[in-house]
């Protein structure tokens, strides 16, 4: 008996060391439903440095013509607002839950050409504004001191200017503007010449090329490549060429938006 006891033995040992899965306890198995996952993506040991982060894109402020989910749905009787300032701090833009030109958008230089606009009249008694573009449901203002960054002061007065109107319920948009507004068709095709014609041509020399990406109502997306697709000058050639451009060929034209991503421009002039 004794004998058989140490055969045995000597042969679970064997068995064990040999790898013999007949000699193992079977361990039952649990699935992701019965423990928790501990498991965790491995470290790799040779990067000593991460990546540093991507630089942050240059895009111009742009904000959906539909405002409903940034306010709210407590009181749609209320008039809110909300205010976002340039990063240069010469403009800032206004949010609204009301809509004060459904579908187009307009731009006033000047206090004369807000004749008969109630909306940008009223902004203009302002006196620190300079000019005025409504677009939809937002109202972009920029102000005649540069060197005055705090908007706050400006802020509050055309708040209560575009909740006095709103509250009246008059016409914001003067109706002449309305009249004369182009079919959507006549605008891009303007639009369209005037890149080729007159804005390519004239950027070409630093390699550069516009193309037109999207139109609303009157409201133009352009697109930077080329040479300008992360120039220095980009702001420069919006505003002063491209704009003027465009409402020499199309005088209702309004906002005007550059969707390029200039921080990933490889070719910039100065």
């Amino acid at each position: 008996m004794i004998k058989e006891i140490i055969v045995s033995f000597f042969k679970t040992v064997k068995n064990i060391f040999s790898g013999n899965s007949a000699s193992r306890e079977e361990v039952p198995t649990t699935t992701s439903e019965d423990t928790p996952n501990t498991s965790t993506a491995p470290v790799e040991e040779d990067a000593p440095f991460s990546k540093p982060e991507p630089p942050a894109m240059r895009r111009v402020i742009r904000v959906s013509a539909d405002t409903e989910n940034l306010f709210p749905p407590d009181d749609p009787d209320k008039v809110l607002i909300k205010a976002q300032p340039s990063n240069t701090g010469d403009q800032c833009l206004f949010m609204l839950n009301r809509t004060l030109f459904e579908g187009h958008s307009w731009w006033y230089p000047t206090f004369e050409s807000a004749e008969g606009s109630s909306l940008a009249e009223r902004l203009f008694s302002l006196d620190d504004v300079e000019t005025v573009l409504v677009h939809e449901a937002t109202v972009t203002v920029t102000r005649k001191d540069k060197s005055i960054l705090d908007w706050k002061p400006l802020g509050m007065e055309v708040g209560t200017v575009l909740r006095e109107l709103l509250e009246e319920g008059g016409p914001l948009i003067s109706q002449k503007i309305r009249d004369e507004m182009p079919s959507q068709d006549d605008i891009q095709q303007g639009i369209q010449k005037a890149i080729n014609e007159e804005v390519n041509p004239g950027v070409a020399g630093h390699g550069g090329l516009i193309t037109l990406q999207k139109i609303k109502g009157n409201t133009i997306t352009i697109k930077m490549g080329g040479g300008c697709q992360g120039c220095s000058s980009a702001d420069f050639t919006l505003k002063q060429g491209i704009h003027g451009s465009f409402r020499k060929f199309v005088p209702q034209v309004g906002a005007i938006f550059d969707e390029t991503d200039h921080a990933a421009g490889m070719n910039p002039y100065f």
